[in-house]
């Protein structure tokens, strides 16, 4: 079996800063309570890791006792949940991604300029939620075509889209073909919304998959990239199975396998895929490959209230940059070193 590991995968800059900020509280702070308003991502073995070193995730940010530290997911929220951690005297860290951020910026700023905004993403979404709470007179939300029919618009020339950042390119296509054909003035955003790290993971699942027999995901299933990555390689041609872990690995999907893709959505841990791998090297003598397609070298910003608290605690915030790049494969983790490194 030749094992083909599709890189880029898993940890984007994004969640990785999230996690990163997390860690790095419960590093300067050891016997202070840590909260996190909703999962700091979506994967169900990061969350519990932290449950165990003693961290409370929050669905409610009164659930927060006052003057405590609580944490904003990697996904954004809404102007009213921030203000209600002030009225509580939280300290507030914005673990948001920037990407996120982004997209906030924009749904601010078009609605300031009288445009209706079409959100294109999934209503219940918590990236979603946080967007349209910026703006929420402003916004509607296109989960589908078919919701197209059923939107208020009172100016056609005055509207834009904006998309959730988790999205697939090709279903986001999809939407954005059928609003320009509904409403051919609709202006886009200056960039594409779409995160840099959802992209390059899908375009390499996207090139790799028609070589496969199979594609792995590691992923949780609440995890929009990760599920996308499976529908991405089923439309081009190769079965695909999400698992959290190596422990939902199912022997009969092996069968007759010859080619196996391997990657993990943007919240899924390294030490997954590497569990996973060395599963498949031990018990069905797979070889690695490295498929490379994209490379990612990213450094994303400590946020202001952390670097605050670290320059208190007489912590130099610039020597705890968070930093990505492409994991190591080693024999110890993975079972075996790759035998070919190839470009694409």
């Amino acid at each position: 079996m030749r094992i083909i590991l599709a890189n880029p995968r898993g940890f984007c800059a994004g969640v990785h800063m999230a996690i990163d900020v997390v860690d790095q509280l419960l590093d300067i702070c050891p016997d202070t309570p840590v909260y996190v308003f909703h999962e700091i991502v979506h994967n169900k073995h990061v969350v519990g890791r932290f449950i165990g070193r003693g961290v409370t995730f929050v669905e409610e940010v009164s659930e927060v006792p006052e003057g405590n530290i609580v944490v904003f997911s990697a996904h954004g929220i809404s102007p009213a949940v921030r203000e209600e951690a002030k009225a509580r005297n939280l300290t507030s860290i914005d673990a948001t991604c920037p990407l996120v951020t982004k997209v906030h910026m924009e749904a601010i700023r078009y609605a300031k300029q009288g445009y209706q905004i079409l959100l294109i993403g999934h209503a219940n979404h918590q990236e979603v939620v946080g967007t349209r709470g910026e703006a929420p007179d402003s916004i509607q939300v296109v989960e589908t075509p078919a919701d197209i029919p059923n939107l208020t618009i009172s100016d056609p020339d005055m509207l834009v889209y904006l998309t959730q950042t988790t999205l697939s390119t090709d279903d986001a296509e999809i939407i954005i073909d059928a609003l320009r054909a509904a409403f051919p003035n609709i202006k886009a955003p200056p960039s594409s919304d779409i995160c840099y790290a959802t992209t390059n993971r899908q375009r390499a699942v996207r090139q790799i998959a028609p070589d496969c027999d199979l594609c792995l995901v590691v992923g949780s299933r609440n995890s929009s990239n990760s599920v996308r990555l499976t529908e991405i390689s089923q439309s081009a041609g190769c079965p695909a199975r999400l698992l959290d872990d190596v422990s939902e690995l199912n022997s009969a999907w092996l069968e007759g396998k010859q080619n196996v893709l391997v990657t993990a959505g943007a919240s899924a841990p390294e030490d997954l895929v590497a569990s996973l791998v060395r599963k498949l090297v031990t018990d069905f003598r797979g070889k690695i490959e490295v498929r490379d397609i994209f490379e990612e070298d990213v450094e994303f910003a400590i946020p202001a209230t952390l670097k605050r608290m670290m320059r208190d605690e007489g912590i130099d915030p610039n020597e705890r940059r968070i930093h990505i790049t492409r994991p190591e494969i080693t024999q110890d983790l993975y079972g075996a070193v790759p035998l070919t490194v190839s470009a694409s």
